[in-house]
């Protein structure tokens, strides 16, 4: 009799617990949801470093990462390029087609195409350079949920402040943000586990 007694008042507390947690739960899920489609990109229109017309559709592939930085950068940059030409190369062939890897700079003022050319040219796989209107990178740039701000030095020059996550697109849409944090084995396991 005591076993039954114990069994029903455990079940009706566990029944009281998940009527409490439920629309807690409900709520985390819709605050994701409102998040996640709050980040949407915009329309743009900008140049990768051959000249050649880049728009929203550029990212319409299986799986895009987008990294907003810039060639100057003296650390996060450098890095997280680096981690991103890492998880290329160990991708299989057919997954590696499925993904591409775009680097807009936040720094279009220094940034020229030649520029961000010889620095990507420095990393293995093939990776995308963006640049053009500086008003039309920080539209898109915010559009994404990236922020930057300029810092300027004593010596008259500037940093550049800057979000510094990678975001991942599926089919043109926002899925997920990577930190530049990650070690390489978890960009890994997460870039792997969208393909």
């Amino acid at each position: 009799m005591k076993l039954k007694t114990s069994i029903t008042i455990l079940v009706g507390c566990l029944l009281i617990f998940l009527f409490i947690m439920l629309p807690i739960v409900l709520s985390i899920q819709e605050k994701k949801d409102k998040f996640i489609s709050s980040y949407s990109g915009s329309s743009f229109e900008l140049k990768d470093v051959n000249n050649k017309l880049i728009t929203e559709k550029s990212f319409q592939g299986p799986l895009t990462a987008i990294f907003f930085g810039f060639t100057n950068c003296p650390d996060i940059c450098p890095l997280t390029l680096s981690n991103l030409d890492q998880v290329l190369e160990k991708l299989n062939d057919d997954e590696s087609k499925k993904f591409a890897v775009y680097f807009i700079s936040i720094d279009p003022e220094k940034d020229s195409p030649k520029i961000i050319k010889n620095y990507l040219d420095s990393f293995k796989n093939k990776i995308f350079g963006i640049t053009g209107d500086p008003r039309k990178i920080f539209s898109l740039s915010k559009s994404w949920g990236v922020l930057s701000e300029k810092i300027f030095t004593e010596d008259g020059g500037y940093l550049i402040d800057h979000s510094s996550s990678v975001l991942l697109l599926k089919k043109g849409k926002y899925i997920d943000r990577i930190s530049h944090h990650e070690n390489l084995d978890n960009i890994f396991k997460v870039i792997k586990g969208y393909l």
